[in-house]
This record gives C-alpha cells, sequence and structure tokens, in this order.
C-alpha cells in the first residue's frame, strides 16, 4: 500500500479491529470456562484499537484512500458481496444439514479466501498473509475443538480474533509511520 493512503490504514485499524471483536464475541459460545476471562480482555482490547481507528479514519476523511482509484471501489463491492453471499448460503447449508459447528469454520475460510482479491485492490501483499493465516484457522479450528472439547467457533473465534487484532495493530503502525 501506498504511504499517500493514510486514511486505509486507519480503516485497516478500524475495520480489523472491530472484527476482531466480533471473531472474539463468538469465541464465547463454548469455549473453556477459565478461558472466558482472556478471550473478553482481547474482545476490548480489539474494540479499543477499533475506536482508535474509527477516531483517526475520521479525522482523515479527506485524506486520500486506494478506493478512490478508478474502479477500485466497484471491485470492492463485488468481492464484499461475493463473500457475503457464499458465506451466508454455506451457513444456511451447514445449519441444515444439522453441522453447525462448522459454520464459524466455514465463515473463517470465506473471509480468508476474500483476502486474496483484496491484495490487488488495496495494493497490500501483506493481505496473503492474513488470508492464508484465516484459512488455516478454518481449516484447523474443527480438529482443534474436537480435541479440546469445545465449540469450533472457539478455537475459530480466538484464532481469527488474534489474526484480525494482529492486522489491526499493523493498521496502527502503518498509520503512525507514514
Amino acid at each position: 500500500m501506498e504511504t499517500d493512503y493514510i486514511r486505509d490504514y486507519a480503516m485497516y485499524a478500524a475495520i480489523f479491529g472491530m472484527f476482531s471483536f466480533v471473531w472474539f464475541g463468538w469465541a464465547q459460545e463454548k469455549p473453556r470456562e477459565h478461558w472466558r476471562k482472556y478471550i473478553g480482555i482481547a474482545s476490548g482490547a480489539a474494540l479499543l484499537v477499533c475506536l482508535i481507528g474509527v477516531y483517526l479514519s475520521v479525522t482523515h476523511w479527506d485524506s486520500a484512500t486506494t478506493l478512490s482509484e478508478k474502479g477500485s471501489y466497484k471491485n470492492y463491492l463485488i468481492v464484499f458481496y461475493t463473500e457475503f453471499i457464499l458465506a451466508g448460503l454455506g451457513a444456511f447449508l451447514l445449519i441444515r444439514s444439522k453441522k453447525k459447528d462448522y459454520v464459524a469454520p466455514w465463515i473463517a475460510f470465506i473471509v480468508g479466501v476474500h483476502f486474496f482479491w483484496l491484495v490487488s485492490i488495496f495494493k497490500d501483499p501483506s493481505l496473503y498473509i492474513l488470508a492464508v493465516v484465516m484459512i488455516a484457522i478454518s481449516v484447523l479450528s474443527p480438529w482443534g475443538s474436537n480435541k479440546l472439547g469445545v465449540a469450533s467457533s472457539a478455537i475459530t473465534g480466538i484464532g481469527s480474533g488474534i489474526a484480525l487484532f494482529c492486522f489491526a495493530i499493523l493498521g496502527l503502525v502503518r498509520y503512525l509511520s507514514a
């Protein structure tokens, strides 16, 4: 990502922070009891980073963004709506076939895949790392949940929450370095 896009760095903190918060929330479905306070602390930290990102985004709203480039916003919306439809359809089919424990890993998988397409939109190759990490979490979480005796959403939520939180922090670091 080019350094001219300071607003995009702030939005990374806001968006990745928000979704980290959401994933940590989903992790509360059926974790081990002693994990709850740590998941709660992580949720609070993610929300704080999100709010800092929102503040920085609003105060730099007129700054350049990669989404202002010709076709970027349209491509972003195509990726977003495709992701949303595939995630929802898959979740519906999993619930309908009584495999609801696979919904969180499915959503994480689709989110991971969508980062591959966002690399070219945001001109940020680091999103390849996030894509691979999210996909790995989605593949490994059902196994981990069976081994630990917790819901897949606990493992998926913790793993995805941590990965997204790291990228929210990366957004803040990039913002401060720009």
